[in-house]
């Protein structure tokens, strides 16, 4: 049976937004949720500001991941209010069943995804779970700096590793922001992004799906 990855999430200080910016930013996110999954159902966002995503390809689910996290935090300020920011674990594992939606859905992959998310710590934005402890002992060794670098990244860094993940090269990041490309590399460098990268290509081969 095909292993998945399930990228269960929720936004930090969501709740702090007025009604018309929690409702705008919650409308924003879910469509971008369903350009991310091959099928619509696949991504869905309940509770008002939780959300959960089925992906069958490891690289995809850390990328998305990763980019949901700048998502969040390249609205800090969003409408002049608080910093949003999100935390995000990833089961990766079997699926029993695909229901109507992600939400209606079951198996290893949910189990593992949402059990680590109730046990996340106040200072971890993104953890990772496989069936395999020795696996996720290493990964999670990892991950203890990784997520000390990512709660410092600001809005305009997680604006240029978003972008990153897109594909864009630094040229195209400066155009499409408005600034100098040296300035795009500076705020690449600041964020630490080659050592996380590093970080997170590393785990992907740890975790490849069959």
């Amino acid at each position: 049976m095909k292993n998945y990855a399930v990228l269960t999430g929720d936004i930090i200080n969501f709740t702090q937004l007025n009604n018309d910016n929690r409702q705008s930013l919650i409308e924003e996110t879910e469509r971008l949720l369903k350009l991310w999954v091959k099928d619509p159902k696949d991504a869905g966002v309940f509770r008002g500001d939780s959300y959960q995503l089925i992906f069958d390809d490891a690289d995809n689910a850390l990328k998305r991941g990763v980019q949901l996290i700048c998502w969040f935090k390249r609205h800090s300020g969003y409408k002049n209010e608080l910093k949003l920011s999100t935390r995000i674990s990833i089961g990766v594992g079997k699926i029993a069943y695909k229901g109507n939606s992600v939400l209606d859905s079951d198996g290893e992959a949910f189990h593992l995804s949402g059990r680590s998310f109730d046990k996340m710590k106040s200072d971890e934005l993104l953890t990772i779970k496989t069936a395999n402890e020795k696996i996720n002992e290493q990964i999670a060794i990892i991950l203890i700096f990784i997520n000390q670098i990512i709660n410092q990244w600001t809005s305009s860094q997680a604006e240029v590793i978003y972008l990153y993940e897109e594909g864009y090269t630094q040229q195209k990041m400066a155009d499409q922001l408005g600034i100098m490309q040296g300035a795009v590399n500076s705020r690449l460098k600041a964020a630490k992004w080659k050592e996380v990268e590093q970080g997170i290509n590393y785990i992907a081969k740890l975790i490849t799906l069959p």
